[in-house]
């Protein structure tokens, strides 16, 4: 077992920006129609709470929005209205991607995915303008000025690959930005506009590329927006995928630059920079994303990816998900937080337990390494989240991926509670459960209910007084176990007749620090 000693002064501060809630990605807009969708995205919101939504499709056919005739072209937006009506109604706002082409304005068949996003160029860039133009001011008029001014608007997805934008061809994307861009601020200047959303291949290059045609030709740019993924090229096996990690430093670094690339123009420094996708794997067939490996190493990411970046966007809440088209057993590898059948990943709480730890100005950050994050509120109270990814594969208690994280902890004396919330390969694994109960393709409810029994955190608690202002905690941490913990000053309430020492089971644990 490996023993990192930590000393914790409740004093401390440190830099710290928990952004983990502000955006969460969706698969297509069209998707939002459906029922199990809205009931996973309602449990998301109840239980972690984002503030933003993103997802690709806003313009494709299936929502019906473009439509031409002899005499000219018309606009429908029902299906739109349908989908962000409920995500306001749930406490989102969108995080809007102005993308994909409608084939009657498409220079091209190419297309993407199973539900083929058509992804050429228009063939008349003054009618995409038009029809960006009226899809805001039909949102400005539904749901006001001060509401659409606070989305943000980004032009397409990922240019800088052939798949997402006919032959990744520079030059058409600037076309692209530039007329979208424009349109946008045509509608209101209060409105605010943002690309490239590149992802990790070609990305420098791109990145200055962009920002030098925005300066040069002074386009509208309001923020920077990029993806990042954290797994090398992809090893085949039927249906899925499986790649290796690489390093968390090698992907926080990936930002750095593109943070340092940004501030080198003096027009451009300190602008926002949005990550609008990330997550281990770029593939929906990757099953590290259903793996308590995957709610490791993504705490290690929230825990530093706001020091870079202004927002950071996992993909996705769920796994209503249909890319490469629809799932085959409800742990297929895909993206989302959310298993369909309603069933938590470990994931699903590194951003509850995140959320949980509060951010800037409600509480301040004590302590951080890259296995833990304490923050303390303005009552005193302490909380913090610890994890230990380890991928390698073994015995999940190998003596060698277990680690001690020992804790000196100043606390004025008196009494306290503690909990304890642990998501670790033994206690709250689905995956694992699923694969032991033979991998149903389609689980019956009693197999679902038990499955969502097996997705929750083991909870323990303990209550202790401090006579000599400090308290010595030990969090023991197994292979890819995550694990959320709070420290709150209490006073105790007492009933006459009342003995805890009395009563089997009620005290076992009482101890004095």
């Amino acid at each position: 077992m490996e023993i990192n000693e930590y000393k914790i002064n409740q004093s401390g501060s440190i830099e710290f920006n928990n952004n983990a809630l502000f955006c969460v990605g969706t698969g297509r807009l069209n998707l939002a129609l459906r029922h199990e969708y809205h009931n996973q995205l309602e449990k998301i919101q109840k239980e972690i709470g984002f503030s933003y939504i993103r997802g690709h499709g806003l313009f494709c056919d299936d929502m019906g929005v473009y439509h031409t005739y002899q005499d000219g072209e018309e606009y429908n937006f029902r299906y739109i209205d349908m989908a962000f009506d409920d995500y306001l109604s749930l406490g989102l706002k969108p995080f809007v991607e102005l993308g994909f082409m409608p084939k009657k304005l498409a220079s091209g068949e190419q297309t993407i995915f199973y539900w083929k996003g058509n992804v050429t160029p228009p063939s008349d860039y003054s009618k995409w303008a038009a029809l960006v133009e009226a899809a805001i001011n039909h949102w400005i008029k539904r749901y006001g000025i001060d509401e659409v001014a606070s989305w943000p608007f980004e032009v397409w997805n990922e240019p800088n690959l052939a798949s997402f934008w006919k032959d990744a061809s520079m030059e058409e994307y600037f076309k692209l930005y530039e007329a979208t861009g424009r349109a946008v601020k045509k509608c209101d200047s209060r409105l605010r506009v943002g690309g490239p959303a590149i992802c990790g291949v070609d990305d420098e290059r791109w990145l200055r590329r962009f920002l030098e045609h925005c300066d040069k030709n002074a386009l509208p740019l309001d923020f920077v927006t990029r993806h990042a993924y954290a797994t090398e090229l992809p090893d085949v096996d039927g249906h899925y995928v499986y790649q290796k990690l690489r390093a968390a430093e090698a992907v926080i670094n990936e930002l750095r630059v593109s943070r340092r690339i940004i501030d080198s123009f003096p027009g451009y420094k300190g602008m926002e920079m949005h990550i609008t996708e990330f997550n281990t794997s770029y593939s929906p067939l990757n099953p590290i994303h259903d793996t308590n490996l995957n709610a490791a190493y993504v705490a290690r990411l929230l825990s530093e990816m706001g020091d870079v970046c202004a927002s950071y966007s996992y993909w996705t809440f769920g796994d209503v998900f249909e890319e490469a088209g629809v799932a085959f057993t409800p742990f297929s590898g895909c993206f989302g937080l959310l298993a369909n059948g309603m069933i938590p990943k470990p994931t699903y709480w590194a951003f509850q337990f995140f959320g949980k730890i509060g951010a800037a100005p409600a509480v301040n950050a004590v302590s951080r390494s890259e296995n833990f994050i304490i923050t303390r509120d303005c009552a005193g109270n302490l909380s913090g989240v610890a994890w230990n990814p380890a991928e390698q594969t073994g015995c999940e208690t190998e003596p060698a991926l277990v680690k001690n994280l020992r804790f000196s902890i100043e606390l004025e004396n008196g009494e306290y509670f503690l909990v304890k919330k642990l998501v670790d390969e033994v206690v709250c694994n689905p995956l694992k459960s699923w694969i032991d109960m033979g991998s149903p393709a389609y689980p019956s409810q009693e197999q679902l209910v038990l499955l969502r029994e097996c997705a929750q955190p083991q909870v323990l608690t303990d209550r202790f007084k401090i006579t000599e202002k400090q308290l010595n905690l030990d969090l023991i941490l197994s292979a890819n176990a995550l694990c959320y913990f709070e420290i709150r000053r209490i006073e105790p309430e007492t009933d006459r007749g009342f003995n805890p020492a009395r009563i089997r089971g009620a005290e076992n644990a009482r101890r004095a620090c």
